[in-house]
């Protein structure tokens, strides 16, 4: 039996019986491939307990099921795998990313909104960090921003009331502008903030994000920082 060459959906053969079987693996593996969703594109195990219609990314040195098909589309399909190679360009949403990635050619790059032939591009990124406000005059989030990266902006969201005696509010910047990203914050829980930066700005090394407090001192609470950024990766040799 031949398949097409792009998906190796199965075509039928001329007065093939049990026809329907063949239609319904292709229908099968196209519903599993048009507007790709994948659980995850790292995993090299397949789950114990797969549920139907599951779709994954093969990891680099998958094992039991899945061995010898790195980097291949697995489909779980009528109590088993198939698996299907990616072709270059391929957009899929992987699930336990939370975004949208594109096949380069040699793997799934996450966030890449352009890709040359030898697999250069722009990768647009969203890093969110919950962040347990630690007791002081400032709280810094550990190397949020990330180097060799071009950052557009912070929002964030307070997850419970930011406290402490006196506390009016917040800035949050980083060591040398200490309200880059916002100054006369609220910290009552549910309130927002959106910081963008006034032209692009380029950090060459990864650099604390610091909430520094308004008024008094910080005794708690938290809050979920996205940075937006992007990156660009090389092309390859």
């Amino acid at each position: 039996m031949s398949n097409t060459s792009r998906f190796a959906l199965p075509l039928l053969e001329a007065a093939q019986a049990q026809k329907h079987v063949t239609v319904n693996e292709a229908l099968a593996r196209i519903d599993g491939v048009i507007q790709l969703s994948l659980r995850s594109v790292a995993d090299n195990t397949p789950p114990l307990t797969p549920q139907e219609g599951e779709v994954y990314g093969v990891g680099a040195a998958p094992v039991n099921d899945w061995a010898g098909q790195a980097g291949m589309i697995a489909l779980y399909l009528n109590g088993g795998w198939v698996f299907v190679a990616p072709a270059l360009g391929l957009r899929a949403y992987v699930t336990d990313q939370a975004g949208w990635a594109a096949y380069d050619g040699a793997g799934w790059q996450l966030g890449a909104q352009t890709l040359s032939v030898h697999g250069a591009g722009m990768v647009m990124k969203v890093i969110e960090i919950d962040h347990a406000i630690s007791a002081g005059a400032s709280s810094a989030v550990s190397f949020a921003l990330p180097g060799q990266s071009v950052v557009f902006g912070v929002t964030g969201r307070v997850l419970s009331d930011i406290t402490g005696a006196g506390l009016t509010g917040f800035s949050l910047g980083v060591a040398a502008s200490s309200n880059r990203y916002g100054s006369g914050l609220s910290t009552v829980q549910g309130s927002w903030l959106r910081g963008l930066t006034g032209t692009p700005l380029t950090y060459y090394a990864s650099e604390d994000l610091i909430l520094t407090g308004e008024g008094g001192d910080f005794s708690g609470g938290t809050i979920r920082l996205a940075v937006h950024c992007a990156q660009f990766s090389l092309p390859s040799e």
